[in-house]
């Protein structure tokens, strides 16, 4: 997206005015971010964190637990 902004040339202020907001957009509220944990500002500023945090570690327990009865069941 960085590139896309960079790169083009826009002829009018409209046209990098609405590509710079599509990057605000996309970098605010779909791109993870690894220092929030790879959750979203978006995610972070609106209080969700802590509850996709914590839907995120039962959703890995659940799979924990799937994969050992696989392998139990396998080895028996």
């Amino acid at each position: 997206m960085k590139n896309r902004v960079l790169l083009e040339n826009y002829y009018l202020p409209g046209d990098l005015e609405r590509q710079i907001e599509a990057f605000v957009e996309h970098y605010s509220n779909h791109r993870y971010h690894e220092s929030l944990g790879n959750l979203t500002p978006a995610d972070v500023y609106h209080g969700r964190g802590a509850q996709i945090l914590s839907m995120r570690e039962e959703i890995k327990k659940q799979t924990i637990r799937k994969r050992r009865l696989q392998q139990d069941s396998a080895a028996a």
